[in-house]
């Protein structure tokens, strides 16, 4: 590290001990974040991924609690003019038995010395160390969304490189509390470049699938919900013949909008608004309001540590937050789990 980056380093670790009311030396040692730092640290990171920023991100006192949003049973409205029977209204929310537990989950993180150096002449510099560590902070969160199966302590990254075992996500949890709201294991039609049907699938099309999974699987009073969206991967849109993304053309070839972020795709799918989602799994297309998506954290539960590691040539900041990964209402939800593509049969012999 040179001298000028070591000034800087240093007024930054006094920054973190002022904004947490704890000493230069505590920030070495196991620190408690600052309640209200962590919220503004939380909405830095949603303001700068384009998935978070379209759900919810809750902080909740307590580290098992019931739902923040509450799901509704039905619609409220009705006529009743009569002078003698009286109008009686009923609860409206959903009795859903399904609360949340936020666990600890790592989000531990390195710096190089070289980096710090290239980046000691931004001015900058203190905001540039805080938003990469949020930003991979989200990216682990949405990984964790949309592939987490399990929460295992020790987690493996080397056996689970999508953070499948540190934590129960969505799609996970979906399967688990609402496998009726599931489609499992259906096949496409395959098509060739001249559009002709080479294999017959259980539908003719992505299109076809998602309509069938939100009139079959969704409440009634969920199925034509204007914020519905259709959530899947870039390359099983890919697969199907659509013109995959906005934001990539032949004359704006830029790749890098594609990394951790959600992308609009140019087809409505099922006449829906279609999203490509970072780290979502290619055989799978989930239809649900992004409202209905939720992180809960739990305030004052994000701990930290920030030290120098020379044998490592490093800064290292070892944090940890207690979340969870909720859907607020499963009425509003259908997932098509394991889609493929139909195959040919084996010619005989």
């Amino acid at each position: 590290m040179d001298n000028n980056t070591r000034q800087l380093f240093d007024q930054y670790i006094a920054r973190q001990a002022q904004l947490n009311g704890v000493s230069t030396a505590a920030i070495a040692a196991k620190f408690a974040v600052d309640p209200t730092r962590q919220q503004r640290l939380e909405q830095a990171a949603q303001e700068n991924d384009s998935f978070l920023s379209k759900i919810n991100v809750f902080g909740v006192n307590q580290q098992i609690g019931q739902k923040v949003l509450i799901g509704s049973k039905g619609p409220m409205a009705g006529v009743n003019n009569s002078v003698t029977s009286r109008r009686n209204p009923g609860s409206n929310h959903s009795m859903e038995p399904f609360d949340y537990m936020c666990r600890k989950v790592n989000y531990d993180y390195g710096i190089s010395y070289e980096q710090l150096d290239a980046w000691a002449h931004m001015p900058e510099f203190q905001p540039l160390i805080s938003k990469a560590m949020a930003r991979q902070m989200s990216l682990d969160r949405i990984m964790i969304g949309f592939n987490g199966v399990k929460y295992s302590d020790p987690s493996d990254r080397a056996a689970n490189p999508l953070l499948q075992d540190c934590g129960i996500g969505w799609l996970e949890k979906i399967r688990q509390e609402a496998p009726h709201r599931v489609i499992s294991n259906v096949t496409i039609t395959s098509r060739d470049e001249d559009n002709k049907v080479v294999a017959k699938g259980t539908y003719g099309n992505i299109g076809a699938a998602v309509y069938d999974a939100k009139n079959s699987l969704m409440d009634e009073w969920h199925k034509r919900n204007p914020d519905n969206v259709v959530i899947l991967a870039g390359d099983l849109l890919t697969s199907s013949n659509f013109s995959a993304i906005n934001a990539l053309s032949q004359t704006n070839p830029n790749t890098e909008m594609l990394a951790g972020q959600l992308i609009v795709a140019q087809e409505r799918v099922g006449n829906m608004p279609t999203f490509i989602a970072p780290y979502f799994p290619v055989n799978g297309v989930l239809i649900t309001p992004f409202k209905n998506l939720s992180v809960y954290y739990q305030r004052g539960g994000l701990r930290r540590t920030i030290k120098e590691e020379p044998e490592y040539n490093r800064v290292a900041t070892y944090q940890s937050s207690n979340d969870d990964f909720v859907i607020e209402d499963y009425g509003n939800v259908a997932f098509i789990d394991g889609i493929q593509f139909a195959q040919t049969e084996p010619a005989g012999e």
